[in-house]
């Protein structure tokens, strides 16, 4: 949760790791060379490797599951110290890619995840010897009795769960004054481009340690840019599902109305893949005020190097202007889908300055009834409640409140029920503002296809003292409506990257993943990160 999105800028929408300050910077010269370990953090044998490619050297027996595991396990001890990316990582993880090249060699092959390394999100259950925290130290032991609903669907898919990826503490959802990226239990991630600057959030860890080519492919979740700020910020292709295309049973919740996991990689194929390995329906999971839809187990299938010919695009334009340079990024986007024969309508987002406050209140109420239920349902999360919380973090201030504190968790537990009338005023106008009056009327008017504007601006730096400087985004319209966002690296501010984000009406993601690829084809502005101490 970007929260931030509602406080300054509401009008654009274990094995853990030792914690380090920002000293440990200090270690890493300006061509990425560690001398203490003799590693160059730029260079790896499977750096930006997708999914297909390892794959294929899996089948032809190049490189088996634990190969693999391995290689990625050993640069994470090397380069995660400086990148807080990690905060566990799984013990069974060998011998699971072992049981999958059995398989292999056996003739059975589940599919295109098959003995691929996959890290989630620590506010994901696994139901194995990992724990659910959101990076807090009052859930430490939270070991959940059974995996989510998609952590069970990636087992079946045959992934490999290597670890779990450290974030913003609860998703970025305890204090207005918070650094993107810190928590509690696992210390600040680290942006893989440049070490001193923020790596977005809330799901930190998972951005930056794909783009930091620690694994393949991870999981985030978002309640307001919350993939897709941290893949911008990381120069990574990140989707934020319609509503209901995955399912949230077994996640550590903000509030129904707008949550998801999703996938986040290197490349748009890489995040198809996912998307439909983990496309499923779930009863238990009916809530989230968006019609049911189409679900793909194959979303692969609608991808198309030609796919902007014709596309009618819209731009946003009342979301840009925050940042010159970032404009002029957007601005080479626009050039480069209409060189690539997609017309580019401009016009203002009428209801983008209007859906913030209505859908924060809604984040409060539903924050207090949603988080306690889950807290109810896990036997091993020492509070009850979020009273219980909120007192644990003030008896342990020292190591969970150092830097900021918890006026959200505060305001939240003041609110009733999600019986109340203001509760129930408020739902209603941030959906209408976000879908009906907002992103489907703004399609609609405009005859679009789809709508673009800046995912990001460029990484601020780590600031414990101030919190946040977030400059400006695009994920609020998205995020309030349960409508879906893909983001696409677009370009870079002095070395630093931004994307941008395509978004549309519920269940677009065919549309937007086509229009995503293509872009991404024609661009090529994903490279691998630098590992830089400063700019």
């Amino acid at each position: 949760m970007k929260r931030r999105t509602f406080f300054k800028t509401s009008a654009l929408g274990g094995s853990a790791i030792a914690v380090s300050g920002l000293g440990a910077c200090q270690n890493i010269s300006d061509n990425s060379f560690d001398a203490t370990s003799g590693i160059n953090f730029a260079e790896f044998e499977l750096n930006e490797i997708t999914i297909d490619e390892l794959q294929s050297k899996m089948e032809t027996g190049e490189l088996t599951s634990v190969d693999v595991c391995k290689k990625y396990l050993f640069r994470i001890e090397k380069v995660d110290p400086f990148l807080k990316s990690v905060i566990e990582l799984n013990p069974d993880a060998l011998d699971i890619a072992e049981k999958l090249d059995a398989e292999r060699k056996d003739g059975k092959v589940r599919g295109p995840l098959h003995g691929i390394p996959i890290m989630i999100k620590d506010n994901i259950d696994t139901g194995d010897k990992m724990q659910a925290t959101a990076g807090s130290h009052a859930l430490e032991g939270n070991i959940a009795p059974n995996g989510a609903f998609i952590v069970n669907k990636l087992r079946e898919a045959g992934a490999v769960l290597l670890g779990k990826t450290n974030l913003s503490e609860w998703a970025n959802f305890r204090s207005t004054n918070s650094s993107s990226g810190w928590s509690g239990r696992g210390g600040q991630v680290r942006n893989p481009y440049c070490l001193d600057r923020s790596p977005c959030g809330s799901s930190s860890g998972s951005g930056a340690a794909v783009s930091g080519n620690l694994c393949t492919i991870t999981i985030g979740t978002e309640t307001n840019g919350s993939i897709v700020c941290p893949s911008g910020v990381n120069g990574i292709v990140g989707i934020k599902p319609t509503l209901g295309m995955w399912s949230r049973q077994g996640i550590i919740p903000i509030a129904h109305s707008q949550d998801t996991a999703g996938p986040m990689a290197r490349s748009v194929k890489d995040v198809a893949i996912l998307l439909g390995a983990l496309a499923e329906f779930d009863p238990r999971d009916s809530e989230t005020h968006v019609p049911k839809g189409k679900f793909y187990k194959d979303y692969t299938q609608f991808l198309d190097k030609d796919g902007l010919k014709g596309a009618r695009i819209g731009i946003a334009t009342n979301m840009l202007g925050f940042h010159n340079e970032v404009d002029e990024v957007i601005k080479k986007v626009q050039q480069s889908l209409q060189e690539n024969s997609a017309e580019v309508i401009e016009f203002e987002f009428e209801t983008s300055r209007r859906m913030g406050r209505p859908a924060y209140q809604v984040l409060l109420y539903e924050f207090k009834a949603d988080l306690n239920k889950y807290l109810e349902s896990h036997p091993n999360a020492k509070p009850n409640n979020l009273a219980d919380l909120i007192e644990f973090n003030k008896v342990n201030a020292d190591i969970e409140m150092p830097w900021f504190g918890q006026e959200i968790f505060e305001t939240a537990q003041e609110k009733g029920e999600l019986t109340e009338k203001e509760y129930l005023d408020a739902l209603a106008e941030s959906k209408k503002l976000s879908q009906e009056e907002g992103i489907d009327a703004e399609i609609e008017k405009h005859k679009l296809d789809a709508i673009i504007a800046p995912t990001n601006g460029p990484a601020w730096t780590i600031d414990w003292i101030n919190g946040d400087h977030f400059g400006g985004g695009s994920s609020s319209p998205a995020a309030i409506s349960g409508y879906p966002n893909i983001t696409v690296p677009a370009g870079y501010v002095h070395g630093i990257p931004v994307g941008v984000s395509f978004f549309g009406k519920a269940w677009s993601e065919p549309t937007l993943l086509k229009y995503a690829y293509a872009f991404e084809q024609v661009s090529r502005h994903r490279k691998p990160p630098g590992f830089i101490k400063t700019v």
